[in-house]
C-alpha cells in the first residue's frame, strides 16, 4: 500500500488529464468511488472526467458531481476522444476489463497509465501499472479512503468526498451489516461523519425515495413471483421484460429485491433472475460459507464476491428457473449444513 501510494502520489505531483471509470451498472460503491476521487483530483488541478459504461440508477443522481457523468453508451464519441488523451485513467471498483463492456477496448488501447483500486476476488494483475487491491475491504470506497490516507491527503476530504465515500460504504455493507464491517469500517465511517457526511440525508436519499412503480413491484415480486425451497433453504424471485414494462421499470428499480428472499428465516442462498436489456441477468446472495461467486463464475459467465456475485444466462428466464433448481439440488448438503 505505502509504495504504491508513493508512486501514484508522485503520479498526481503535476496537473493531468485523468479519466475515472467504474463497471457496467454502476452501483452506490461504483459512483461513490468514482465521484469522491473525482471531487479530490480536482483539488490539485487535474483535468478530470468520470465516464461510466452505462446509466445508473436514479436514487444515485443526488450525488455532488453527478451532473458532470459522462455515460458511454450515450457519448461514445466524446468518451472515447477524452479517453484516447488521457494521462491517467483510474479503474475502480472491477477487477476485469470486460467488467466496463464496450467502453473496454478505449481503455485498453489507450496509452495513459493505469490505476486500479478494487475489492473483489481474483483481480487481473495485467489490467493496471499500479493496483490497489484488498477483497478483505468491505467496498472500493473504503479502500480509497485508506489509499487517500496512505497518500496523507484525508486532511483534503471534504464534505463532498466524505458523502460519496459514505454512499459507498454504507450501500456495500448492507447499511454496516455485513461481515465484511470491521472496526476500520466504522472508524472510516466516523471520520466521514465528522468531515461533513449528512449520515441520516444520506440514508433517507438512497433507501427511501423509492418511486411509487417501484414498491409495487417490490410487492408483486414477494406475492407472486417468490419461490422457496425450503427443504434446501433456497429462494428465487424472477421477472420477465413483460413483466418489468408492467411497472413502468426504471434502473435501479429492482435495487436489494434479492435481499428480501435472503432475509427469510431459513434461507441461506437466493438468487433475483430479472430480463433487461436484451439479457437475462442474475443477482446471487447467500449466508455462511455458500460461495455465490463460484456458481457466478461456473455457470453464469459472472462473479463478485463469495456472499454476493452475479452473472448473465444464455437462455430464458423459465429456463433460467431450471438450472438454478438444479444448482440447488446438487448442493443440497452444502446447504442444508449452513444452518447447522
Amino acid at each position: 500500500m505505502r509504495k504504491n501510494a508513493t508512486a501514484l502520489k508522485t503520479l498526481l505531483s503535476s496537473p493531468k488529464k485523468i479519466v475515472i471509470t467504474t463497471h457496467r451498472g454502476p452501483d452506490g460503491d461504483a459512483m461513490g468511488s468514482s465521484l469522491g476521487l473525482m471531487h479530490l483530483l480536482k483539488q490539485f488541478r487535474h483535468n478530470v472526467h468520470v465516464i461510466t459504461p452505462n446509466s445508473y440508477a436514479d436514487f444515485l443522481h443526488w450525488m455532488p458531481g453527478n451532473e458532470d457523468v459522462i455515460v458511454f453508451e450515450d457519448n461514445e464519441e466524446e468518451a472515447n476522444q477524452i479517453t484516447e488523451n488521457a494521462d491517467l485513467i483510474f479503474l475502480l471498483d472491477f477487477s476485469h476489463i470486460s467488467r466496463i463492456a464496450d467502453f473496454a477496448d478505449t481503455v485498453s488501447n489507450s496509452n495513459a497509465t493505469k490505476i486500479l483500486i478494487d475489492h473483489h476476488q481474483d483481480p487481473d494483475m495485467e489490467i493496471a501499472d499500479i493496483i490497489f487491491s484488498d477483497t478483505t475491504a468491505c467496498s472500493t470506497a473504503q479502500l480509497l479512503y485508506e489509499v487517500i490516507d496512505a497518500m496523507d491527503l484525508t486532511n483534503h476530504i471534504n464534505k463532498e468526498i466524505a458523502e460519496c465515500l459514505y454512499v459507498g460504504i454504507m450501500t456495500d455493507t448492507g447499511s454496516f451489516k455485513y461481515s465484511s464491517t470491521t472496526a476500520k469500517t466504522h472508524h472510516i465511517i466516523a471520520e466521514l461523519i465528522a468531515t461533513g457526511a449528512e449520515n441520516a440525508k444520506i440514508h433517507d436519499l438512497i433507501y427511501d425515495n423509492s418511486s411509487a412503480n417501484r414498491m409495487k413491484l417490490l410487492g408483486y415480486c414477494l406475492n407472486k413471483k417468490l419461490l422457496l425451497y425450503p427443504e434446501n433453504n433456497s429462494a428465487v424471485i424472477s421477472l420477465t421484460a413483460e413483466e418489468l414494462e408492467q411497472f413502468n421499470f426504471k434502473k435501479g428499480d429492482t435495487e436489494g429485491v434479492v435481499n428480501y428472499a435472503l432475509a427469510i428465516k431459513g434461507i441461506v442462498f437466493a438468487v433475483f433472475i430479472a430480463e433487461k436489456d436484451g439479457m437475462v441477468k442474475l443477482s446471487l446472495r447467500s449466508k455462511g460459507n455458500f460461495k455465490v461467486n463460484e456458481i457466478a463464475n461456473k455457470y453464469f459467465s459472472g462473479g463478485g464476491h463469495m456472499n454476493a456475485s452475479g452473472g448473465i444466462s444464455e437462455v430464458s428466464v423459465n429456463d433460467t428457473i431450471k438450472i438454478v433448481e438444479k444448482i440447488i439440488s446438487d448442493n443440497k448438503t452444502e446447504l442444508n449444513n449452513q444452518n447447522n
